[in-house]
């Protein structure tokens, strides 16, 4: 049987086909997990106490956030920046509740983008609101919708992580969307990839995997 992984949902307005409000994921993502040999089920963003997001999360074998829009930088203590957008504090209590859920049954998480920047800040960490493009490798198309989906370069994977491991090599080549990075690390936390080898960008492709001592914090 196919393990089945959660995948924490949007919301979108009402169209002309839908004619309301609907519950959805990027079929990016949902394509991904299929061909990983997962079966994802999109879980509809919600309120939700602890207790309801551990009975929840406990019927699934893996956790998936998805990228999408700034967290509200309020979580980690900052004013938003000029350039911050699409908050949706709602959205951020959804994904922090099952993720907190999954970190106490010992359910694996992957967290793509917005969704590792999420992770940090619910582990007492903080991020970078606008990276600073020059000095270091474009983390975004500069021309968006025109041109390339993403913006290309090179990753560094630590020797001897998960990662490494997994991929059997120490540098790969990623693709970046987003204008925001890690900067001070949450709890449990550890850096295992970075595109630049300056200490500024060191964090901004962090690929962080959890202490196992601190699973259950």
């Amino acid at each position: 049987m196919s393990p089945l992984i959660a995948v924490a949902g949007r919301t979108a307005v009402a169209g002309r086909v839908s004619r309301d409000a609907v519950a959805f994921a990027g079929r990016r993502y949902m394509d991904s997990v299929l061909r990983g040999g997962g079966e994802p089920v999109v879980v509809s963003p919600q309120h939700i106490t602890h207790e309801v997001a551990v009975d929840l999360v406990g019927r699934f074998d893996g956790l998936l956030l998805m990228g999408g829009p700034d967290v509200d930088p309020e979580l980690y203590g900052q004013e938003p920046h000029s350039t911050t957008y699409g908050v949706d504090r709602f959205q951020d209590d959804f994904e922090i509740g099952l993720l907190r859920a999954a970190l106490e049954l010992g359910v694996p998480v992957l967290a793509v983008c917005r969704g590792i920047q999420l992770v940090n800040v619910a582990m007492g960490g903080t991020l970078i609101q606008h990276i600073d493009e020059s000095g270091g490798p474009q983390h975004r198309p500069t021309a968006f919708p025109a041109g390339a989906e993403f913006a290309v370069h090179d990753v560094t994977i630590s020797e001897g992580s998960k990662v490494h491991k997994a991929l059997g090599t120490t540098t790969i080549t990623g693709s970046s969307f987003h204008h925001q990075g890690l900067d001070k690390l949450g709890d449990g936390l550890i850096a295992v990839g970075w595109s630049s080898q300056s200490l500024y960008s060191a964090f901004v492709r962090a690929a962080s995997a959890f202490n196992q001592q601190s699973r259950r914090a």
